[in-house]
Protein backbone atom coordinates (compact mmCIF):
# COMPACT_ATOMS: atom_id res chain seq x y z
CA UNK A 1 0.00 0.00 0.00
CA UNK A 2 1.40 3.26 -1.18
CA UNK A 3 0.17 6.70 -1.13
CA UNK A 4 1.86 9.32 -3.49
CA UNK A 5 1.01 13.05 -3.11
CA UNK A 6 -2.37 13.16 -2.13
CA UNK A 7 -4.04 16.41 -1.13
CA UNK A 8 -4.75 15.32 2.72
CA UNK A 9 -5.03 17.84 5.49
CA UNK A 10 -4.53 17.07 9.50
CA UNK A 11 -7.28 18.69 10.58
CA UNK A 12 -7.10 18.24 14.72
CA UNK A 13 -5.22 16.16 17.25
CA UNK A 14 -6.77 15.19 20.66
CA UNK A 15 -4.56 13.08 23.32
CA UNK A 16 -5.81 11.30 26.87
CA UNK A 17 -3.32 10.28 29.72
CA UNK A 18 -4.95 7.71 31.78
CA UNK A 19 -5.13 8.40 35.64
CA UNK A 20 -2.64 6.79 37.21
CA UNK A 21 0.88 8.20 37.25
CA UNK A 22 3.80 5.82 37.88
CA UNK A 23 7.15 6.63 38.05
CA UNK A 24 10.24 4.52 36.97
CA UNK A 25 11.36 4.25 40.76
CA UNK A 26 8.25 2.25 41.64
CA UNK A 27 9.19 0.02 38.93
CA UNK A 28 12.89 -0.06 40.51
CA UNK A 29 11.85 -1.37 43.71
CA UNK A 30 9.16 -3.41 42.36
CA UNK A 31 12.34 -5.50 40.42
CA UNK A 32 14.51 -5.07 42.66
CA UNK A 33 17.32 -2.61 41.17
CA UNK A 34 18.79 0.31 41.73
CA UNK A 35 17.34 4.03 41.34
CA UNK A 36 17.75 4.97 37.95
CA UNK A 37 18.12 1.38 36.41
CA UNK A 38 14.99 1.40 34.36
CA UNK A 39 15.04 5.17 33.24
CA UNK A 40 19.08 4.22 32.09
CA UNK A 41 17.71 1.21 29.87
CA UNK A 42 14.10 2.48 28.54
CA UNK A 43 14.52 6.36 28.45
CA UNK A 44 11.28 6.46 30.43
CA UNK A 45 11.45 8.65 33.50
CA UNK A 46 7.23 8.01 34.06
CA UNK A 47 4.67 6.13 32.18
CA UNK A 48 0.44 5.92 33.18
CA UNK A 49 -1.70 3.38 33.22
CA UNK A 50 -5.12 3.03 33.33
CA UNK A 51 -7.65 3.64 36.63
CA UNK A 52 -10.41 2.39 37.36
CA UNK A 53 -13.10 2.51 35.26
CA UNK A 54 -10.67 4.09 32.35
CA UNK A 55 -10.40 1.19 29.08
CA UNK A 56 -9.62 0.84 25.20
CA UNK A 57 -13.40 3.10 24.31
CA UNK A 58 -13.24 5.43 27.56
CA UNK A 59 -9.94 6.84 26.80
CA UNK A 60 -10.23 6.83 22.97
CA UNK A 61 -13.52 8.57 22.93
CA UNK A 62 -12.13 11.57 25.58
CA UNK A 63 -9.34 12.02 22.27
CA UNK A 64 -11.49 11.51 19.95
CA UNK A 65 -13.61 14.27 21.28
CA UNK A 66 -10.14 17.02 21.73
CA UNK A 67 -9.65 15.91 17.71
CA UNK A 68 -12.79 16.95 17.12
CA UNK A 69 -13.29 19.89 18.72
CA UNK A 70 -10.13 21.44 17.52
CA UNK A 71 -10.70 20.13 14.03
CA UNK A 72 -14.01 22.29 14.62
CA UNK A 73 -16.00 18.94 12.89
CA UNK A 74 -18.64 17.91 14.58
CA UNK A 75 -19.00 14.29 15.02
CA UNK A 76 -22.09 13.76 12.82
CA UNK A 77 -19.97 15.16 9.79
CA UNK A 78 -17.27 12.15 9.74
CA UNK A 79 -17.58 9.68 6.67
CA UNK A 80 -15.85 6.87 8.74
CA UNK A 81 -14.09 5.70 12.40
CA UNK A 82 -11.00 3.73 12.00
CA UNK A 83 -9.35 2.32 15.94
CA UNK A 84 -6.36 1.16 15.70
CA UNK A 85 -4.64 -0.86 18.80
CA UNK A 86 -3.14 -4.27 19.36
CA UNK A 87 -5.56 -4.77 21.84
CA UNK A 88 -8.95 -4.58 21.20
CA UNK A 89 -11.89 -4.10 23.55
CA UNK A 90 -13.20 -7.40 22.87
CA UNK A 91 -12.76 -9.77 20.44
CA UNK A 92 -16.54 -9.02 18.29
CA UNK A 93 -17.48 -6.73 17.20
CA UNK A 94 -14.92 -4.24 16.88
CA UNK A 95 -13.49 -1.56 19.04
CA UNK A 96 -14.81 1.35 16.09
CA UNK A 97 -18.30 0.17 16.96
CA UNK A 98 -17.94 0.77 20.86
CA UNK A 99 -16.19 4.20 19.77
CA UNK A 100 -19.14 5.41 17.15
CA UNK A 101 -21.73 4.86 20.00
CA UNK A 102 -19.38 6.42 22.65
CA UNK A 103 -19.73 9.37 20.20
CA UNK A 104 -23.11 9.26 19.58
CA UNK A 105 -23.23 8.61 16.47
CA UNK A 106 -24.51 5.13 16.89
CA UNK A 107 -27.92 5.66 14.72
CA UNK A 108 -25.50 7.14 12.16
CA UNK A 109 -24.62 4.11 9.64
CA UNK A 110 -20.81 5.90 9.05
CA UNK A 111 -18.16 2.84 8.27
CA UNK A 112 -16.23 1.67 11.62
CA UNK A 113 -13.87 -0.73 11.65
CA UNK A 114 -9.91 -1.18 13.21
CA UNK A 115 -6.91 -1.86 12.20
CA UNK A 116 -4.46 -3.89 13.83
CA UNK A 117 -0.56 -3.35 13.20
CA UNK A 118 0.53 -3.26 16.29
CA UNK A 119 3.03 -0.10 16.52
CA UNK A 120 2.01 0.80 13.25
CA UNK A 121 -1.61 0.49 13.08
CA UNK A 122 -2.20 4.46 12.41
CA UNK A 123 0.34 4.81 9.84
CA UNK A 124 -1.37 1.50 8.08
CA UNK A 125 -4.93 3.39 8.57
CA UNK A 126 -3.13 6.75 7.22
CA UNK A 127 -2.42 5.34 4.13
CA UNK A 128 -5.39 3.35 3.55
CA UNK A 129 -7.69 6.91 4.37
CA UNK A 130 -5.18 8.38 2.05
CA UNK A 131 -6.51 6.52 -0.50
CA UNK A 132 -10.50 6.63 0.49
CA UNK A 133 -10.13 10.60 0.65
CA UNK A 134 -7.97 10.64 -3.18
CA UNK A 135 -10.72 8.67 -4.70
CA UNK A 136 -13.24 10.98 -3.53
CA UNK A 137 -14.83 8.33 -0.97
CA UNK A 138 -14.20 9.62 2.36
CA UNK A 139 -13.85 13.18 2.98
CA UNK A 140 -13.26 13.31 7.37
CA UNK A 141 -12.23 10.47 9.12
CA UNK A 142 -11.46 9.96 12.49
CA UNK A 143 -8.59 7.65 13.70
CA UNK A 144 -8.42 6.50 17.32
CA UNK A 145 -5.63 4.69 18.55
CA UNK A 146 -6.23 3.75 21.81
CA UNK A 147 -3.61 0.98 24.35
CA UNK A 148 -3.94 -0.60 27.23
CA UNK A 149 -0.38 -2.00 26.95
CA UNK A 150 -0.74 -3.08 30.42
CA UNK A 151 -3.38 -5.42 29.53
CA UNK A 152 -0.59 -7.82 28.59
CA UNK A 153 2.19 -6.30 30.52
CA UNK A 154 4.58 -8.39 32.99
CA UNK A 155 5.34 -6.71 35.88
CA UNK A 156 8.25 -8.94 37.15
CA UNK A 157 9.50 -8.88 33.34
CA UNK A 158 13.24 -6.66 33.59
CA UNK A 159 12.97 -6.77 29.74
CA UNK A 160 9.60 -4.63 29.46
CA UNK A 161 7.87 -4.11 32.69
CA UNK A 162 9.36 -0.26 32.68
CA UNK A 163 9.00 0.73 28.74
CA UNK A 164 5.33 0.93 27.88
CA UNK A 165 2.44 2.91 29.54
CA UNK A 166 -0.86 3.40 28.22
CA UNK A 167 -2.88 5.77 26.86
CA UNK A 168 -5.16 7.48 23.45
CA UNK A 169 -4.27 9.42 20.38
CA UNK A 170 -7.37 10.59 18.14
CA UNK A 171 -6.37 12.40 14.51
CA UNK A 172 -9.20 13.83 12.22
CA UNK A 173 -7.57 13.78 8.90
CA UNK A 174 -9.37 14.97 5.88
CA UNK A 175 -8.89 16.62 1.94
CA UNK A 176 -6.97 19.40 1.99
CA UNK A 177 -9.26 22.56 2.98
CA UNK A 178 -6.50 24.77 0.77
CA UNK A 179 -3.50 24.62 -1.21
CA UNK A 180 -0.05 22.75 0.35
CA UNK A 181 -1.49 20.07 2.72
CA UNK A 182 -0.56 16.84 1.13
CA UNK A 183 0.85 12.73 2.58
CA UNK A 184 3.27 12.97 0.03
CA UNK A 185 4.02 9.15 0.41
CA UNK A 186 4.16 6.10 2.70
CA UNK A 187 6.05 3.09 2.49
CA UNK A 188 5.14 -0.15 4.79
CA UNK A 189 7.44 -3.61 5.00
CA UNK A 190 7.01 -6.25 6.70
CA UNK A 191 9.75 -9.01 7.53
CA UNK A 192 8.04 -12.17 9.01
CA UNK A 193 11.38 -13.68 10.23
CA UNK A 194 10.71 -11.87 12.87
CA UNK A 195 6.94 -12.88 13.65
CA UNK A 196 8.40 -14.51 17.13
CA UNK A 197 10.19 -11.49 18.05
CA UNK A 198 7.36 -9.43 19.97
CA UNK A 199 4.53 -11.32 20.21
CA UNK A 200 1.26 -11.86 22.72
CA UNK A 201 0.45 -15.88 21.74
CA UNK A 202 -2.84 -16.10 23.60
CA UNK A 203 -6.22 -13.93 22.42
CA UNK A 204 -6.86 -15.72 19.28
CA UNK A 205 -7.44 -18.94 17.93
CA UNK A 206 -3.54 -20.66 18.45
CA UNK A 207 -4.30 -20.80 21.88
CA UNK A 208 -7.57 -21.50 23.51
CA UNK A 209 -8.62 -21.61 27.14
CA UNK A 210 -10.83 -24.18 27.26
CA UNK A 211 -7.76 -26.60 25.65
CA UNK A 212 -4.85 -25.62 27.93
CA UNK A 213 -6.23 -23.22 30.53
CA UNK A 214 -2.42 -22.70 32.06
CA UNK A 215 -0.60 -22.53 28.45
CA UNK A 216 -3.40 -19.80 27.62
CA UNK A 217 -2.73 -18.01 30.58
CA UNK A 218 1.60 -17.87 30.23
CA UNK A 219 0.71 -16.72 26.67
CA UNK A 220 -1.28 -13.56 27.57
CA UNK A 221 1.69 -12.24 28.41
CA UNK A 222 3.25 -9.75 26.30
CA UNK A 223 7.59 -11.39 25.18
CA UNK A 224 9.45 -9.31 23.58
CA UNK A 225 13.08 -10.56 22.15
CA UNK A 226 14.75 -6.55 22.13
CA UNK A 227 17.93 -7.58 20.70
CA UNK A 228 16.83 -9.41 18.24
CA UNK A 229 14.33 -6.95 17.26
CA UNK A 230 16.60 -4.22 17.40
CA UNK A 231 19.07 -5.86 14.94
CA UNK A 232 16.36 -6.87 12.27
CA UNK A 233 15.03 -3.31 12.79
CA UNK A 234 18.56 -1.79 12.23
CA UNK A 235 19.12 -4.13 9.11
CA UNK A 236 16.53 -3.39 7.62
CA UNK A 237 16.03 0.22 8.29
CA UNK A 238 18.59 2.23 5.39
CA UNK A 239 16.78 0.54 2.46
CA UNK A 240 13.63 1.49 3.55
CA UNK A 241 14.21 5.04 4.51
CA UNK A 242 15.46 5.53 0.76
CA UNK A 243 12.90 4.21 -0.70
CA UNK A 244 10.55 6.08 1.46
CA UNK A 245 12.05 9.51 0.51
CA UNK A 246 12.68 8.43 -2.91
CA UNK A 247 8.79 7.91 -3.08
CA UNK A 248 7.97 11.09 -1.82
CA UNK A 249 10.56 13.28 -3.04
CA UNK A 250 12.34 15.01 -0.70
CA UNK A 251 15.38 14.22 1.57
CA UNK A 252 15.98 13.20 4.75
CA UNK A 253 17.74 16.38 5.63
CA UNK A 254 14.74 18.21 4.27
CA UNK A 255 12.45 17.59 6.92
CA UNK A 256 11.48 20.24 9.86
CA UNK A 257 10.00 17.48 12.34
CA UNK A 258 10.72 13.63 12.98
CA UNK A 259 7.88 12.16 15.03
CA UNK A 260 9.55 8.47 15.70
CA UNK A 261 7.39 5.37 17.12
CA UNK A 262 8.72 5.96 20.65
CA UNK A 263 9.77 2.26 20.68
CA UNK A 264 12.83 2.92 22.75
CA UNK A 265 15.60 5.79 24.09
CA UNK A 266 18.22 2.79 21.72
CA UNK A 267 15.97 2.73 18.91
CA UNK A 268 15.28 6.39 18.53
CA UNK A 269 18.70 6.95 18.91
CA UNK A 270 20.08 4.74 15.96
CA UNK A 271 17.53 6.78 13.75
CA UNK A 272 19.12 9.95 15.03
CA UNK A 273 22.26 8.81 14.51
CA UNK A 274 21.93 6.95 11.32
CA UNK A 275 20.29 10.07 9.62
CA UNK A 276 21.80 12.80 11.60
CA UNK A 277 18.50 14.61 12.81
CA UNK A 278 19.64 17.61 15.30
CA UNK A 279 17.52 16.66 18.16
CA UNK A 280 15.28 19.76 17.90
CA UNK A 281 13.96 18.25 15.27
CA UNK A 282 12.92 14.57 17.13
CA UNK A 283 9.52 15.07 18.61
CA UNK A 284 9.84 12.48 21.87
CA UNK A 285 7.27 11.98 24.17
CA UNK A 286 8.84 8.52 25.73
CA UNK A 287 10.05 9.76 28.78
CA UNK A 288 6.83 11.27 30.18
CA UNK A 289 4.90 8.17 28.62
CA UNK A 290 6.41 5.02 27.78
CA UNK A 291 5.90 3.00 24.55
CA UNK A 292 2.18 3.43 24.12
CA UNK A 293 2.45 0.75 20.75
CA UNK A 294 0.00 2.29 18.41
CA UNK A 295 -1.16 5.73 20.54
CA UNK A 296 2.99 6.39 20.02
CA UNK A 297 2.91 8.17 16.81
CA UNK A 298 -0.31 9.99 16.81
CA UNK A 299 0.09 11.22 20.49
CA UNK A 300 4.12 12.66 19.38
CA UNK A 301 1.82 14.46 16.63
CA UNK A 302 0.13 16.44 18.57
CA UNK A 303 2.58 17.29 21.04
CA UNK A 304 4.85 18.38 17.99
CA UNK A 305 1.55 20.54 16.91
CA UNK A 306 1.29 21.86 20.58
CA UNK A 307 4.82 23.09 21.07
CA UNK A 308 4.56 24.68 17.54
CA UNK A 309 7.64 22.12 15.74
CA UNK A 310 4.78 20.96 13.69
CA UNK A 311 2.99 23.83 11.66
CA UNK A 312 1.29 25.13 8.30
CA UNK A 313 4.21 24.68 5.11
CA UNK A 314 6.86 22.27 7.53
CA UNK A 315 7.72 18.88 6.00
CA UNK A 316 7.47 16.12 8.77
CA UNK A 317 8.26 12.47 8.53
CA UNK A 318 6.30 9.99 11.04
CA UNK A 319 8.41 6.16 11.16
CA UNK A 320 8.33 3.33 13.19
CA UNK A 321 8.15 -0.08 13.63
CA UNK A 322 6.38 -3.32 15.05
CA UNK A 323 5.96 -6.33 15.79
CA UNK A 324 5.90 -8.62 12.63
CA UNK A 325 8.25 -7.14 12.31
CA UNK A 326 7.16 -4.52 10.67
CA UNK A 327 8.69 -1.18 9.01
CA UNK A 328 6.52 1.76 8.38
CA UNK A 329 6.46 5.87 7.72
CA UNK A 330 5.13 8.82 6.12
CA UNK A 331 5.86 11.89 4.60
CA UNK A 332 3.65 14.78 5.00
CA UNK A 333 3.30 18.61 4.01
CA UNK A 334 1.49 20.10 6.88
Amino acid sequence: MDANNIALEILGTGTHTPGTRVVSEEIDRRLGKRPGWIRDRTGVDVRSFVAAGEDVITMGATAARAALLEAGVGARELDAIIAVGSLPHQAIPCSAVFLQRALGLGDRGIPAFDVNATCLGFLVALDLVAQCIATGRFRRVLLVASEVATAGLNLDDPATAGLFGDGAAAVVVGAARRSGPALLATHLETYAEGAEYCQVRAGGSGLHPRHDLDAFMAGTYFEMQGKATYRLAADRLPQFIDTLFSRAGVRPGDIDAWVPHQASGLAIAHLASMLAIPVERLVMTLATRGNQISASIPTALDAGRRDGRIRSGRLVALIGTGAGLSLGGAVLRI
